[in-house]
């Protein structure tokens, strides 16, 4: 009997253990929203065209900062030098959001696509952490699979940079909608079975994931949907 207690009480702490870094997951996922919205705000009084212009040269840059950012939150991912880091990484992508948002509210019906958009996302996000985290199933099979999708997705948008073919970027984002959510399953998965033990680190895929299904479900929602009359 005193080896089953010992298992069941290390089971229970490994528990309480996985639970404390999904719930502290998502309350710095929501904290990232602040700085994300304050820097969307800002990104869209400013002004894009040396992105419009050089779109290559620009895709390399913020690759390359986010890259940089992405190292630096790894390597404080256990002080609080990387949820600082993590919401200055945040601040950055809503400025990234100001070209599409600037895009998006030049259409009438504008607003209530962003709206939309973050709805939708909102709605897939919910969707599949509740499934992950009900059923508790190890989603971890997915990663390869994922992470070639990833891959080819980059490949082919960066191709798109060069040839700006209207019907791949749609193609594109709509295979990136696909994999970001594979990838929420995947993520949520991996806090749950304990997986990921960081909850700074696992609030950064799940950021990502959320992001890039906004960005492209507010897309396609534009390109279908939009009203430029």
């Amino acid at each position: 009997m005193q080896p089953e207690l010992q298992m069941n009480t290390q089971t229970a702490q490994l528990a309480l253990a996985q639970n404390k870094v999904l719930r502290n997951t998502y309350m710095m996922l929501s904290l990232t929203m602040i700085p994300t919205v304050i820097g969307a705000w800002i990104g869209m009084s400013l002004n894009f065209a040396f992105m419009a212009q050089h779109p290559v040269l620009s895709v390399l840059g913020m690759l390359a900062v986010m890259f940089g950012m992405f190292y630096a939150i790894q390597a404080n991912r256990n002080n609080s030098l990387g949820v600082v880091l993590l919401l200055g990484t945040t601040f950055l992508f809503g400025l990234m959001l100001g070209p599409i948002l600037q895009t998006a509210l030049q259409l009438s019906n504008g607003a209530q696509l962003v709206g939309m958009a973050a709805g939708g996302t909102g709605v897939i996000f919910f969707t599949l952490a509740g499934i992950a985290t009900v059923t508790k199933k190890d989603f971890s099979f997915m990663g390869k699979f994922l992470f070639v999708g990833l891959v080819m997705l980059v490949i082919a948008s960066l191709a798109n940079v060069f040839f700006q073919v209207p019907a791949a970027s749609l193609a594109i984002s709509a295979i990136a909608i696909m994999i970001f959510s594979g990838y929420i399953l995947y993520d949520v998965s991996r806090i749950v079975n304990g997986g990921e033990n960081n909850y700074v680190m696992a609030t950064l895929a799940l950021y990502l994931d959320i992001y890039n299904i906004f960005v492209n479900l507010l897309n396609l929602l534009m390109a279908f949907s939009g009203n430029r009359d």
